[in-house]
């Protein structure tokens, strides 16, 4: 049996989580996406999670799984129905994505390449699995610079957890055929039609009709004019090598919105200083 990548606080002991069940479910959380508040601790190479507080735990976060994850399905079905088999030794892999904000507040999407087996053409943030041996940020900034060649320098740099991701399903020029740096403005629409309430043309006014990407073909590089529907799609009703935002993304760009309405915030409204004597 492959090292436990993810581990479940169950009656406040350490249970590796297994594929044939969905981590909500083991937890108890109910049916549907959620989220849910669930507790979080990192180790090397490994996540703690449970439904209660524990020593170690690091952030209390929000979990949400995809509407239509499979085992959700599973987990409503009557007792004894007859289902797939599962793998019943396999674990649950560890990944993770960065949401890379840089001084101007834009954030950067990859384009998976469209030779890639899962979910070509699938515009999402760079990111990837976590190696047994790396902590969660090391393993996110290496993925970071090995699908875009980007080095973050030590102490240039502040990183906060925002939420977790269950999904049930990697991007060097292999992996990523197009990227793009967008604006808030554009990225709060995108987080928008998670709900499923695909936008529709025309757009809003205040959104461009087009946004600005690098394609890459070899060692050549061009922009595209990459409309700006394409990142608004439903993705309940695309094909799955149709080119659309993930709904894994639209989920974490909406907790990094909420995190820089937060930041804005206490920016604006100081606390008040003690008055010296």
């Amino acid at each position: 049996m492959a090292q436990a990548r993810v581990l479940l606080l169950l009656s406040g002991r350490p249970e590796p989580a297994g594929f044939a069940r969905s981590v909500c479910g083991l937890l108890g959380l109910g049916p549907g996406p959620g989220p849910w508040r669930v507790y979080c601790g990192l180790e090397r190479g490994r996540l703690l999670l449970s439904d209660n507080s524990f020593s170690g735990a690091t952030a209390q976060l929000p979990l949400q799984r995809s509407p239509f994850c499979p085992f959700s399905a599973l987990e409503q079905q009557p007792p004894g129905a007859a289902g797939p088999k599962l793998p019943l030794d396999r674990g649950v892999d560890l990944g993770v994505a960065i949401i890379l904000q840089s001084r101007d507040q834009t954030v950067l999407l990859t384009r998976r390449a469209a030779t890639m087996h899962t979910a070509p053409n699938l515009w999402v943030p760079p990111g990837g699995h976590v190696e047994l041996d790396e902590e969660l940020l090391h393993g996110g900034l290496r993925e970071l610079w090995e699908e875009t060649g980007l080095q973050l320098p030590q102490g240039q740099y502040s990183w906060d957890l925002l939420g977790l991701w269950e999904e049930r399903i990697k991007p060097n020029q292999e992996e990523v055929s197009a990227y793009a740096w967008l604006k808030p403005d554009v990225l709060e629409a995108v987080a928008a039609s998670e709900d499923g309430s695909e936008m529709t043309e025309p757009l809003p006014p205040y959104l461009p009709p087009f946004v600005q990407a690098v394609e890459l073909q070899g060692d050549v590089t061009q922009s595209l004019d990459l409309p700006t529907s394409t990142l608004l799609r439903n993705s309940l009703n695309t094909e799955e090598n149709e080119e659309r935002v993930s709904m894994g993304t639209k989920y974490a760009l909406s907790l990094w919105l909420q995190h820089l309405k937060r930041s804005s915030e206490s920016h604006t409204h100081p606390s008040p200083k003690p008055e010296s004597e």
